[in-house]
């Protein structure tokens, strides 16, 4: 191990195994969009959202704290961060939360939340990560994008959902870097389709594993370093196994590594140690299983008489997602251009599924797995539709996305001299 180099003393050091800091701690506010602008159905659906996005996480002073503030004509609290502590207690007070009504004033509601709320008065920690969930449905007054970087100056990291259109460039902005893991589109009928990846990308403020397969997986965990402060002791083994611990010594600039060499169907126990010149850092701690890895049976006779290769338990690439991002761009009274992003090699193709929100009729078009962009056609005017974006992948591997987007109001009954369409 690298000697220590000035600075604080480091505190000893905790055997491999034991109890050490909560796995997820941090200070969890959202801006909710209560104003006319929104629906009853949409509402309560937005409720229910919420309810699901905390289910997993554990509440108290030295977790997670969770409030909650309403946008409204004026910003109204609903809870402060210290109090609720336990699961029972935020589902039943999330749940209960009544519309406010009134106008769609998201600028002063996100001053509210930097001067009252991430505040030791509200119950607010120092050195816990603090994140922002914004459920808008794209429409807000005044200026987001300048009061909303003063929050992400103190470290706050902002989380934007929009169940509308919205304006890209302006939410964008205002969400934390970069845009495709902070920023989703996505229908209030279809919000469950993000909620795994938004308790992910929360979580993310700690360490953390993904990619898992059942050989490796990757960690990742925030910048608590750099090569000039700092480096990092990594230590994993198999759960209740401390004599097979495999120790790496990291760079102080890393933010992520891929685990590999690992036994399929096992559970490893993680621990990464920052060793800071400057300050005691605590230990971060997961466990992650590994997945079942592939088991082939052969010599089976298959009804046929022919011997066949039975593939058990094949593991779930980790290069399956589904588009990050939809945009919704060149809004025409009967067209739409519909984009999505990433595009992966392991793609075959993309099925656009989109119809009238308040209809049955819907329709497929499939895109070839090179392209990242389509345009829909035969459209009705000034109508909402919802657009599903499937990744069909190579493997029969299926993940999609969805957003609603409207179209442009038509131009009846306006016309030039000569018989042109105005405008």
């Amino acid at each position: 191990s690298k000697p220590w180099v000035g600075g604080a003393s480091p505190k000893p050091r905790l055997a491999f195994g034991e109890a050490r800091e909560p796995i997820l701690k941090g200070d969890l506010l959202f801006l909710l969009d209560s104003s006319g602008s929104v629906s009853y159905y949409e509402f309560s659906r937005i409720k229910e959202f919420i309810a699901e996005l905390l289910l997993p996480f554990t509440f108290g002073p030295h977790d997670v704290q969770t409030g909650i503030v309403h946008i409204s004509t004026t910003p109204i609290l609903e809870f402060p961060f210290d109090r609720h502590f336990s699961t029972g207690a935020i589902q039943h007070a999330v749940r209960n939360i009544q519309q406010v009504m009134g106008d769609t004033n998201t600028g002063q509601t996100i001053s509210f939340a930097k001067e009252k709320l991430f505040t030791a008065e509200a119950g607010a920690r120092p050195n816990v990560p603090k994140v922002l969930v914004w459920v808008t449905d794209g429409f807000s007054k005044g200026d987001v994008t300048q009061p909303m970087q003063l929050l992400k100056d103190m470290g706050v990291t902002v989380f934007i959902v929009s169940t509308g259109r919205g304006n890209y460039l302006e939410l964008s902005a205002a969400a934390s870097q970069p845009p495709e893991k902070h920023l989703h589109f996505v229908d209030v009928d279809d919000l469950g389709l993000i909620t795994k990846e938004l308790q992910d990308s929360i979580a993310a403020k700690r360490l953390r594993a993904t990619d898992i397969t059942a050989s490796s997986f990757r960690l990742t965990w925030p910048q608590l370093l750099t090569r000039d402060t700092g480096y990092y002791i990594l230590e994993y083994a198999p759960s209740g196994e401390p004599r097979r611990k495999v120790t790496k010594q990291l760079t102080g600039d890393h933010t992520s590594l891929v685990v590999a060499q690992l036994a399929s169907q096992t559970d490893y126990e993680v621990v990464l140690i920052p060793e800071s010149n400057e300050k005691y850092i605590p230990p971060q701690t997961t466990r992650v299983t590994t997945l079942e890895g592939k088991r082939r049976e052969v010599g089976k006779i298959s009804p046929l008489g022919v011997p066949f290769l039975n593939f058990v338990a094949l593991p779930l690439s980790a290069d399956v997602v589904s588009p990050a991002q939809i945009l919704i761009s060149e809004s025409k009274p009967h067209s739409i251009r519909v984009s999505w992003s990433p595009i992966l090699e392991t793609v075959a193709a993309y099925q656009v599924m989109y119809g009238p929100l308040n209809d049955n009729l819907v329709q497929l078009k499939e895109v070839d797995g090179s392209l990242n962009s389509t345009v829909l056609e035969n459209l009705l005017a000034n109508t909402s539709y919802l657009v599903t974006v499937s990744a069909i992948y190579k493997s029969g591997k299926e993940k999609a996305l969805s957003a609603k987007a409207c179209t442009r109001e038509g131009e009846q009954g306006r016309r030039k001299e000569g018989g042109k369409m105005s405008g």
